[in-house]
């Protein structure tokens, strides 16, 4: 990385600054969040008293704690992220307003978008018995004129 200097690097603050202010006023922040045992989820009021409530089965690093340690929340950088540090567990308040509970192999998982063992299983035996048809890329589909 290139060393700027004087009025380079006084442009390079003003616009992190700018972007941070921009940041602040435009995206979701938390002013409250605890655990709701009741219904085994996590509950975030945002600053425009809207609620976000997300089981916890969804939320990657959160599914063997206990109920202590799932009430143990801390709200960091005002309130961009939270935090369980018996659990080291974070989660910026912006990706659960959309809906980003881990990371993308474990949103992957719990979406149901990797395979399970059974599920490769029966896919490499699938291409082992060739039951399936090849294409043929000389031939046109039936739907195609």
């Amino acid at each position: 990385m290139a060393i700027t200097k004087g009025k380079d690097i006084d442009t390079q603050i003003a616009a992190a600054l700018d972007a941070g202010e921009l940041a602040d006023r435009t995206e979701p922040r938390a002013v409250s969040a605890h655990y709701d045992a009741r219904k085994d989820r996590l509950v975030v009021r945002l600053r425009n008293d809207v609620e976000l409530a997300v089981p916890r089965r969804l939320l990657q690093g959160l599914q063997g704690a206990t109920e202590r340690q799932l009430r143990d929340i801390r709200i960091l950088g005002d309130g961009y992220a939270l935090r369980w540090d018996s659990l080291d567990a974070d989660f910026t308040v912006p990706g659960l307003a959309n809906s980003i509970f881990g990371t993308r192999a474990w949103m992957a998982r719990i979406s149901g978008g990797t395979r399970g063992g059974s599920k490769a299983a029966a896919a490499h035996a699938n291409g082992l018995t060739d039951s399936r048809p090849r294409k043929n890329s000389s031939t046109k589909d039936s739907h195609q004129l």
